[in-house]
């Protein structure tokens, strides 16, 4: 595959193989840090556990901690990746993905170092998850919900300053013209593309939280969206003209893949309420994880649980936000999904081949929204490509349906540039890739459904 891959033009996984790269630091320095951070968690809840669960809690806390510090030992003397152990739904995907790379190089090269970055990093968390299945009672505990929910609690008067601006808005709703709604939707849109900054997995769990409100400081940050593909987003949305509903703008069906829970959440459910009320759309299907994931990463219950916390919320119009998103809910005008391929290490654009079910639910909606930095490194295939390279080159076939990418840069790939672009960045700001500071909003449309 490998081989093929380079003769098509592809260039080679971003890896940590790179000593002194952005992946490099990453295996070395982060993902550890993550790791201990989670063994900390699981320790300093053995008294939880004991309550709980008894003896019984206390004996899978300590099982628990001991895969997870051999796994921190494997990865910090770059032993090889090992197979899962568990058997749960997405086992043997893993397995049967991990086999393919052995048969591509040899047994001992697939190792923490020496393998794509990206597969590592998933496998990290995907272990974490089987040290603590393995492991019952204590096996759905998230070991990342403490910085989930402090994230949104830390949050509060940004949320409650969006919910008041979403009020505000859906007020003048009947009033505003198209060019209007177009300039509403464009700032809620950015709303949620800077929400991203927020993600727990870049700062090591650190504090990440959003203090203030972002609507004050779009005009201020503008000028760092590289690309800026809004115009195109906007008109496909509107048009997706349906006959016989010649009063609405459009009825159609978006779909938003998820990243971090927390702030971004509320960003996010903030732009798909616009969405839903100023009937530029007719339903939203949220996509999340189906296991804590990246740190920060939404679940079901991160899902379920920002929604209900929105709605006992003691403030105005933030809970008659989160009254409304329940009731969204239960009409079925938003949906959750998740799927096993969401917590794999595949690009996406094997998506069509290894989900096709996935791929045949992306394809029914009208626009995909893929949020964040791990969601773009999949679409991009996390490669060692050219800033120039188009970004519908680097989907790779990848299009059940027109997609935008709304990601603060927080990893060393980049396409889709003006010539000179990266370059400039580089010399005016070196970590201009991996410091979060910048951002794009980036469409592809699918130039023929697969």
């Amino acid at each position: 595959m490998a081989a093929d891959q380079n003769l098509l033009g592809v260039p080679p996984s971003l890896s940590a193989k790179v000593v002194g790269s952005f992946a490099y630091l990453t295996v070395r320095d982060r993902l550890p840090t993550i790791l201990t951070k989670v063994i900390d968690t699981i320790h300093r809840n053995k008294n939880k556990f004991f309550e709980e669960y008894g003896e019984e809690g206390i004996q899978a806390e300590k099982q628990t901690i001991s895969l997870l510090s051999k796994m921190r030992n494997e990865l910090q003397t770059d032993k090889p990746v090992l197979a899962l152990t568990d058997c749960l739904q997405d086992t043997e995907s893993w397995n049967q993905y991990l086999q393919r790379h052995q048969i591509e190089g040899d047994e001992e090269s697939v190792s923490w170092f020496k393998s794509p970055w990206l597969y590592v990093e998933c496998y990290m968390y995907r272990r974490i998850q089987e040290a603590l299945w393995l492991n019952p009672p204590i096996s759905d505990y998230d070991v990342f919900n403490e910085g989930k929910t402090q994230s949104f609690f830390e949050s509060q008067q940004a949320v409650m300053a969006l919910c008041t601006y979403l009020e505000g808005v859906k007020k003048n709703m009947e009033e505003i013209s198209k060019n209007q709604l177009f300039e509403q939707f464009n700032k809620l849109l950015q709303v949620s593309l800077w929400g991203n900054k927020c993600d727990l997995s870049i700062s090591a769990g650190q504090d990440n939280s959003q203090k203030t409100s972002p609507i004050d400081s779009l005009d201020s940050l503008q000028p760092l969206i590289l690309v800026d593909d809004s115009n195109m987003v906007w008109s496909t949305l509107t048009s997706m003209q349906r006959p016989g509903q010649p009063e609405k703008i459009t009825a159609g069906r978006v779909d938003i893949v998820l990243d971090n829970a927390g702030f971004e959440l509320v960003t996010d459910l903030i732009l798909a309420d616009f969405l839903v009320s100023s009937g530029l759309v007719r339903e939203v299907h949220f996509h999340g994880k189906s296991f804590p994931w990246f740190v920060s990463d939404v679940t079901a219950h991160d899902f379920q649980w920002t929604i209900r916390q929105t709605m006992a919320a003691n403030h105005r119009w933030m809970s008659k936000s989160g009254v409304q998103w329940q009731m969204y809910v239960k009409e079925g005008v938003w949906s959750y999904h998740d799927h096993p391929f969401w917590t794999l290490p595949h690009e996406f654009c094997d998506m069509a081949t290894d989900a096709p079910d996935l791929y045949a639910t992306l394809k029914a909606a009208d626009l995909v929204l893929f949020k964040g930095d791990l969601n773009y490194r999949k679409l991009t295939g996390d490669r060692d490509w050219d800033h120039t390279v188009s970004f519908d080159t680097a989907l790779r076939g990848f299009g059940p349906a027109p997609l935008c990418s709304l990601r603060t840069l927080k990893a060393n790939v980049q396409v889709g540039l003006q010539p000179g672009q990266g370059e400039k960045l580089t010399s005016q700001n070196p970590d201009w890739m991996t410091s979060g500071k910048y951002a794009v909003i980036q469409f592809g449309s699918p130039k023929d459904q697969i």
